[in-house]
């Protein structure tokens, strides 16, 4: 996948337009694999380039800062979730006050195809862009009739209980600890991506020894604090383990933390990038009387994680 600065010059790999889709694209959920998944069809179909616009910061950090959501994925996870749809490029768009106030037919034609190569355009029914987001379907088609270029539109993907996927759907699930909601959103186990640094060999100790993750993106979302049954994507391979999410209390440290123990392995990974699938949470974090206190429960949550995690 090739990924393109949207404030460089653009080059496709071959001559020819493109088939395009804009989006936020946060989490790259089930809805949003589904217009790729359209969108490429559509491309190989006629003979197109299938390209992603994708926006960073977040709109809502530059037009309402407050309102501004906590983000599923960040810019590296979102690319790396565009990668596996097989989408051929992703156009990042920096995302400020000018191209906020942008029209939506000055977004057309000064991004969308005098940059971009427009032919083909296939967003959701819903979507909207350009000052005020009036770029609507209505909108767009109009001005793919006038500049001579197509617009498809794409029903919401329905989640497991019939209601429509969503990202802000799936931050409520993930803030509250329903990762099973949020896994069928997302057609994936939510995530957190970092890499693996040094810790003070406490975990070592107890016998549990851990792997620690370098502190997230403030802008990350996190579910609830708690020991959680994960699953951890190593440069190795995938590991099955436990992971204390939170402060660590019995050692008076309220700093918040991710780190994981891993099951029936050892190595030496710092350095290395990490990514933590959250399978279920298992209980709170909580204060113990001290070390043989602490080690009796981590046995019990091992125990707890491995069935878990056997389902």
């Amino acid at each position: 996948m090739i990924v393109v600065d949207g404030t460089a010059p653009i080059t496709f790999p071959h001559d020819g337009d493109a088939a395009i889709t804009v989006g936020t694209f946060d989490g790259v959920h089930r809805g949003h694999q589904d217009v790729v998944a359209r969108l490429r069809r559509l491309a190989e179909h006629r003979a197109l380039t299938p390209v992603v616009v994708t926006f960073d910061p977040h709109p809502l950090e530059i037009v309402n800062p407050s309102a501004a959501p906590p983000l599923l994925t960040t810019r590296e996870e979102k690319l790396a979730a565009l990668e596996r749809t097989g989408v051929a490029m992703v156009v990042v768009l920096p995302f400020t006050r000018a191209l906020a106030a942008m029209s939506a037919e000055a977004f057309v034609d000064e991004i969308l195809r005098a940059r971009c190569r427009l032919s083909a355009l296939l967003v959701g029914h819903d979507h909207g862009f350009g000052r005020d987001r009036v770029g609507d379907a209505g909108v767009l088609q109009a001005l793919g009739a006038d500049r001579g270029f197509t617009v498809d539109l794409v029903a919401p993907v329905q989640g497991s209980e019939g209601l429509p996927v969503s990202s802000t759907a799936i931050r409520r699930a993930v803030a509250g600890g329903d990762l099973a909601r949020a896994a069928d959103g997302l057609g994936r186990l939510y995530s957190a991506a970092s890499v693996v640094v040094h810790g003070e060999k406490r975990g070592r100790a107890l016998g549990f020894p851990t792997v620690n993750l370098a502190p997230l993106s403030s802008r990350k979302l996190l579910p609830p604090d708690g020991v959680y049954a994960v699953r951890v994507a190593l440069p190795d391979g995938e590991r099955e383990g436990m992971l204390n999410l939170g402060g660590r209390p019995t050692w008076a440290e309220e700093e918040r933390r991710l780190e994981a123990h891993l099951f029936d392995v050892s190595g030496d990974w710092y350095g290395q990038p990490v990514e933590v699938r959250f399978v279920r949470r298992l209980r709170e974090v909580r204060r113990f009387a001290d070390a043989d206190a602490l080690r009796a429960q981590l046995q019990e949550d091992e125990a707890l994680a491995r069935a878990a995690l056997a389902l």
